[in-house]
């Protein structure tokens, strides 16, 4: 819901060719709040955006000479492509996943301990993906037309790797 930055203490302003400081008013101690107020889906990889506003944040203190900054930052959350995620059995030796897209592979993991694997930030289509033992006594698998979409956790039924 919210992000809370702490501001530094060195902010200047240059007027005239003279360097002015900016006084920042409880964002040194307290920090300065950030609603971000936006729904997320777990296991989806996002980017936020901070739009700081110059224009509107450095503000004159009347007559006095001094110069406040009250920064004015709008913060955008985007979605950085959709997620897969899965299973691999037997787990206990690490499986090489690549995800194919025609002749390109975008991404690759490898399986944890407990088989399960997952790959965030990659593009909406569809993928080929491929399943590739550490273990050589298994056979290679793949699963194919595994469509992701932005945004979405796409769930990849179990894959059982045979002898």
């Amino acid at each position: 819901q919210q992000l809370r930055l702490v501001l530094g203490s060195n902010n200047t302003i240059v007027v005239n060719g003279a360097p002015i400081p900016l006084q920042t008013p409880s964002a040194q101690q307290s920090g300065l709040k950030l609603n971000i107020q936006q729904d997320i889906v777990n296991g989806v990889l996002y980017k936020l955006v901070l739009d700081f506003d110059v224009a509107r944040s450095v503000v004159k203190a009347g007559n006095s000479g001094k110069y406040l900054l009250k920064p004015v930052i709008r913060t955008v959350l985007v979605a950085q492509g959709g997620s897969l995620s899965g299973v691999v059995t037997p787990a206990g030796f690490p499986t090489a996943v690549l995800l194919i897209q025609n002749t390109d592979t975008p991404a690759t993991t490898f399986t944890s301990t407990t088989g399960n694997y997952s790959i965030k930030g990659v593009k909406g289509g569809t993928y080929d993906i491929h399943f590739l033992p550490t273990d050589t006594s298994y056979d290679k698998s793949v699963k194919n037309g595994i469509l992701v979409t932005d945004g979405k956790v796409t769930r990849v039924d179990t894959v059982k790797l045979s002898q």
